[in-house]
């Protein structure tokens, strides 16, 4: 799909592929072959810059190239209810253009709209880059949030039952924080890279910025920081948690056995007393020589097991 789009008195102007202009934002959510090639000759452009982005295990990194620059950076996804994931999205300057592209529609592009359009300006092609990135790096904190309720929920219902179903929970959502953690430090060494270019002396035709652009990148570096410490602090709770639990787990497996053991030892003392009185030979209380033998030798049993069962309960087994 393509989305041709460009800001025209403060309101987003939707336009034709061929009637796109100079400051045109050139959207890409999961771009066909053709779609690629008509946009690539459009705006002179390489095809792997647009191929490259689609790829979902592609890393954040920035390439610099004299007519054109491309900054691949990973976005977080919301799959499903409670569970996430990160999506590289491309976004590259052109003299002509401003393109971004993604394999999957995201809720950080889609922010970007008729409605919000009086927030940004397609034509500030170095503004539009940070208004993403920041927008970008506020969906992590609101999705860490949501992912940090959703560990007390499970943490609460693991204090109630050890279901699996609760610890596939607690895994899905360790999974999340890796993704993040890493989606964040590749960021932030591209959020970095891009300080130091508005740093350098001979800053890349493409990029120029401003003082205010400047504020907002280091708003942007702060926020991505607060963002990949929040992260880190949620897995080191989450795997703290899960150890916790492995523990508690171990332990009334403990427990459980030691009682199942000294269940099958008392009910084994009636069991030998009425092995010993079934052989074949004569013993105390036999039959014909006592009418309460049978009675005698079930009482015995019975206090045995008893006295078993009251030692087994002062040692803690039940």
């Amino acid at each position: 799909m393509i989305e041709i789009l460009k800001t025209a008195e403060k309101k987003l102007v939707e336009l034709g592929i061929n009637e796109a202009q100079s400051g045109s934002w050139f959207n890409l959510i999961n771009p066909t072959y053709d779609e690629i090639q008509k946009v690539s000759l459009i705006l002179n452009l390489d095809e792997s810059f647009l191929r490259n982005s689609l790829d979902v295990d592609e890393r954040s990194r920035i390439e610099l190239e004299d007519d054109c620059v491309l900054i691949i950076i990973n976005l977080p996804l919301m799959e499903d209810e409670g569970t996430y994931d990160t999506l590289p999205l491309g976004i590259i300057f052109t003299e002509r253009g401003f393109i971004t592209v993604s394999s999957k529609k995201n809720k950080v592009i889609s922010s970007f709209n008729k409605e919000t359009s009086h927030s940004f300006d397609t034509r500030n092609k170095t503004k539009f880059l940070l208004d993403i990135l920041f927008r970008s790096t506020k969906y992590y904190i609101r999705y860490l949030n949501n992912i940090y309720k959703q560990s007390e929920e499970i943490e609460e219902e693991l204090r109630k039952t050890m279901k699996n179903k609760a610890l596939f929970q607690l895994f899905e959502v360790q999974k999340s924080l890796v993704y993040f953690t890493t989606a964040l430090r590749d960021n932030y060494v591209v959020l970095q890279k891009i300080m130091r270019l508005t740093q350098s002396s001979k800053q890349n035709s493409m990029l120029k910025f401003s003082e205010d652009d400047i504020d907002l990148l280091e708003d942007v570096i702060i926020e991505n920081k607060q963002a990949l410490e929040m992260v880190e602090m949620h897995r080191n709770i989450l795997e703290n948690m899960m150890d916790a639990f492995a523990s508690i787990i171990s332990n009334n497996l403990n427990i459980v056995m030691k009682f199942l053991t000294s269940i099958a030892i008392i009910f084994a003392i009636p069991t030998m007393f009425s092995s010993f009185w079934g052989m074949n030979v004569d013993v105390p209380f036999a039959a014909g020589t006592n009418p309460y033998g049978f009675w005698i030798v079930s009482l015995i049993s019975l206090i045995a097991a008893i006295c078993a069962a009251v030692f087994f309960a002062k040692k803690g087994m039940f």
